[in-house]
């Protein structure tokens, strides 16, 4: 697969956007290109939350979900050097590894709420 990151629509949500410092919330599947699903916040039966272009999460996310929408669904293909790089995550994620995500935005919370 490319070196960068693409990113492609599959819902485009009408919602508040999400932006660099906002509190999101999503639901989320994380797989490797061979397939094998590496993380999912539906199995884990809760959304999940962080704070968006601040680098509390892979490059990948923090740039491919600003912009997005809630009620949004997309999907990332992330190249490794916007993932994990060469460090090894858990025994699924080898270093190097390119990433994809399917991720529906929930809610956006900015300090203006």
């Amino acid at each position: 697969m490319s070196d960068e990151l693409q990113i492609t629509d599959l819902v485009t949500g009408e919602g508040k956007e999400a932006v660099r410092g906002a509190l999101i919330t999503t639901q989320y599947t994380g797989w490797l290109e061979d397939g094998t699903e590496f993380d999912s916040s539906h199995a884990k039966g809760r959304p999940f939350q962080c704070v968006i272009g601040t680098g509390r999460v892979i490059k990948g996310w923090d740039q491919g979900l600003m912009g997005m929408k809630v009620g949004g669904k997309r999907r990332l293909y992330v190249p490794a050097r916007l993932a994990y790089g060469e460090r090894q995550i858990g025994a699924l994620i080898k270093p190097n590894s390119n990433l994809l995500f399917e991720i529906e935005l929930l809610e956006v919370l900015t300090r203006d709420d």
